[in-house]
């Protein structure tokens, strides 16, 4: 084999572009994640609070997207989220193409048409009224659980995003983790035998609001935080300083959220959900604490009982049946018989949809236009079920759900309760 003789003008010249190459950063040449600028998606951030932090870093961490705009009412959290963009952007040496722009109204940010997808990251009482009017704008949508405040809310969130055909990733990111995985699909292939009861181990209901008031700080519209819900007075609790180091409490109280029911439980029933096969439907019956049923308690039309009961651990589910025993809870699976855990699923046996980043799989959604593995139906039913209980909660009652129709059977009081009032700027058709 003889070589090609180079040219020394040529070789120079070779050489050069290489060393220009050596000293630029991986991610502009390419490598593994890297992603041409045309197919970078650019997202717009509705909510600049403590959980849109790690929503930014994650999303950004895929390599795949570029964040145009970020939305927040409370003007020092907007200017935290911007601050701690540029902190992680130059500890990852990541560049972006463009600047974050800052808006206090969502609509403006929701009007620009470079941006292709939102990510919500409000309090729930928001949840519905920008996911209709992002779907209209034809903006694809991440939206944080629970889906929203409402089933009636819900309800209209799913019919924005379908009349819109717009993609939707609810942020129940547990469907994205292997231990949730492995427990719906050791049940889906009957390796607890017959499921006869499940338990669900989560906080209790919200509470109405009793807070008093407080002076407002600086810079936050509480007007507009408030949006479609009746005046309240002020409380850091709700909305706290920058330099608090507590979540939100919003979520105790029914105006703004739906207590521990919706918060882990917008997670741990979603699991349920799934390992039932319940995504499009959901619970026929709730009955409320008496002396034959301790714990409130859910029946399916299968006649799967489903308990919302501490039984020991905390924010956990315990699936029992008629081979054996699972509880799971977040990076922790315990099967009996013990060598469940570990099954291998076979090529043959049922498998459900794989994802093993949330974040990712709604970009791919986005790309093939697809959904994605908690689409916003899959979201609006986990969501139900947390919230039929905190009505029988707040009812006193056990209630009959009829889930293909979404109402309660002969119950005008709790079916009053699938909506609420909200203020004439912000109402939604539903």
């Amino acid at each position: 084999m003889t070589q090609k003789k180079i040219s020394r003008r040529k070789f120079i010249k070779g050489a050069a572009v290489l060393s220009a190459f050596s000293i630029v950063p991986r991610f502009v040449l390419g490598g593994r994640g890297y992603v041409p600028p045309s197919e970078t998606i650019n997202l717009g951030f509705v909510g600049t609070g403590r959980q849109s932090i790690g929503l930014m870093k994650n999303f950004l961490t895929t390599g795949e997207v570029q964040i145009l705009a970020a939305c927040d009412v409370y003007g020092i959290k907007l200017q935290n989220f911007i601050k701690q963009m540029q902190v992680f952007c130059n500890e990852k040496e990541m560049k972006s193409k463009s600047e974050c722009n800052t808006y206090s109204d969502f609509r403006e940010l929701i009007n620009r048409k470079d941006i292709d997808a939102v990510v919500i990251a409000t309090p729930d009482h928001w949840h519905g009224v920008i996911t209709v009017e992002a779907a209209e704008k034809k903006k694809d949508i991440y939206c944080e659980k629970p889906l929203s405040l409402t089933i009636k809310e819900g309800r209209a969130m799913v019919k924005a995003v379908r009349k819109n055909d717009r993609v939707f990733q609810t942020g129940s990111m547990q469907r994205s983790w292997p231990e949730f995985r492995q427990t719906v699909e050791l049940i889906r292939n009957g390796y607890l035998g017959e499921i006869k009861e499940v338990k669900v181990s989560v906080d209790g209901p919200p509470k109405p609001y009793d807070l008093s008031g407080q002076p407002l700080p600086e810079g936050l519209d509480w007007d507009r935080w408030l949006g479609p819900n009746d005046f309240r007075p002020f409380n850091r609790d709700l909305a706290p300083l920058l330099e608090d180091t507590f979540w939100a409490k919003w979520r105790d109280y029914k105006e703004f959220g739906g207590g521990g029911m919706t918060d882990w439980g917008a997670h741990m029933f979603d699991i349920v959900q799934w390992a039932l096969e319940m995504d499009e439907s959901g619970p026929v019956q709730v009955t409320y604490p008496d002396q034959a049923h301790p714990f409130l308690t859910y029946k399916y039309e299968n006649g799967i009982t489903m308990t919302h009961e501490n039984f020991g651990k905390k924010n956990a589910i315990r699936f029992v049946g008629t081979n054996g025993q699972l509880d799971v809870q977040r990076r922790n699976l315990e099967t009996n018989p013990i060598e469940l855990k570990d099954k291998q699923i076979g090529p043959n046996e049922k498998h459900v949809y794989f994802s093993d980043n949330h974040y990712k799989d709604f970009l791919n959604a986005m790309r093939g236009r697809t959904k994605p593995i908690c689409d916003v139906e899959t979201g609006h039913r986990t969501a139900t079920v947390c919230s039929i209980g905190n009505i029988a909660y707040e009812l006193k009652r056990s209630l009959k759900w009829d889930p293909k129709r979404e109402k309660f059977k002969r119950d005008r009081g709790a079916n009053a309760l699938l909506s609420r009032p909200m203020r004439k700027e912000w109402s939604i058709n539903l």
